[in-house]
């Protein structure tokens, strides 16, 4: 790694993944996203990462061939003064295909984390939906209220499914995942996921599936339930808020909690067109690029950006042009 100067105008770069094999992953990341990743099943992209389990590379720019969490050492200012207190990104942004159904889990909070997983950050986290097929469903809390004894019981006995709140989903649907809620993405569906930055997960049931190497997968059942939200969940509404339209580009904020806000930002231009587009300057910006394709200018600069592709944009930066048609999922913090 080389140095390069401080004095360097922010700018923004792109991103490339870590990719990641987990068994009930598909292939769709590689022919719908792009993503040229030496592995099968490709389950998840984690496409803006600082976490150690799957950090990001910079493809771009003066700090190409670096790592995003190199970049921030080197610039903790990149994240902004929303961020001053740390140098550690608050978020993970993902993209996730399920061809089979994930394992029927829960994150911890902070508080949880803190004490009992040497000091980590919990997980809110929140799911955008890509595509899904007909048939496609989640796991959305429980059906009714239960308690600890009810559901260990029904582990022991192979019948939790039967208190789960299965929902049918749709593309375009947005659901919001607090720490403590027992969820489950169905077999179908491919999601970007905008959560905390952590890697916490307590599965409470796996369907008796089995690794790779022929073993049960570890289940974590009482710290599941030590964190579990046992009241009754029903689907919740998708509520957005549109933040500006013109006839160049919309945007409408579809999620707003205190770890992340995320925008589904709508560009529509003809290919002459250009749209000035200022992501503020207290904080980050990181722009995923969920469908379509275009241009994104920075002075005399251009990038091409193309559905799948991950573009970071440190606090203070130079106002960008984006030009093109193209759906991008903005998230900032």
């Amino acid at each position: 790694m080389t140095s390069v100067s401080s004095s360097l105008i922010n700018k923004p770069f792109m991103l490339a993944p870590a990719g990641k094999d987990y068994l009930w992953g598909g292939n769709r990341l590689k022919v719908d996203y792009n993503k040229n990743i030496d592995l099968t099943p490709l389950a998840e992209t984690w496409e803006c990462s600082t976490h150690p389990d799957g950090p990001s590379m910079v493809i771009s720019g003066e700090y190409n061939g670096w790592t995003l969490p190199q970049v921030l050492k080197e610039h903790p200012d990149y994240l902004g003064t929303n961020n001053a207190n740390s140098s550690d990104l608050p978020v993970l942004i993902k993209f996730i295909d399920a061809e089979k159904d994930l394992s029927v889990q829960v994150h911890p909070s902070d508080e949880y984390a803190m004490e009992y997983e040497n000091g980590s950050y919990g997980k809110t986290e929140m799911w955008y939906v890509l595509d899904a097929t007909e048939d496609a469903k989640l796991v959305y809390g429980f059906n009714q209220d239960v308690d600890e004894e009810t559901l260990r019981q029904a582990l022991k006995e192979g019948e939790l499914e039967k208190y789960l709140n299965t929902v049918a989903i749709e593309k375009g649907d947005v659901f919001f995942i607090p720490s403590g809620q027992v969820h489950a993405i169905g077999a179908g569906a491919v999601i970007a996921e905008i959560q905390q930055n952590s890697n916490l997960t307590y599965r409470l049931y796996d369907y008796n599936r089995r690794d790779k190497d022929g073993n049960l997968r570890e289940l974590h059942i009482d710290k599941a339930l030590a964190v579990s939200n046992m009241s009754s969940s029903s689907k919740p509404s998708k509520t957005t808020t549109e933040i500006k339209s013109t006839k160049e580009y919309d945007i409408e904020q579809i999620s707003d909690c205190k770890y992340f806000q995320v925008d589904n930002v709508n560009i529509h231009t003809e290919a002459y067109a250009t749209v000035n587009y200022n992501t503020g300057k207290e904080t980050f910006n990181v722009l995923l690029c969920v469908d379509g394709q275009g241009i994104l200018a920075v002075n005399e600069e251009t990038f091409n950006i193309n559905k799948g592709d991950c573009v970071f944009v440190p606090a203070n930066s130079v106002n960008m042009k984006l030009s093109g048609n193209m759906q991008i999922l903005r998230t900032s913090c």
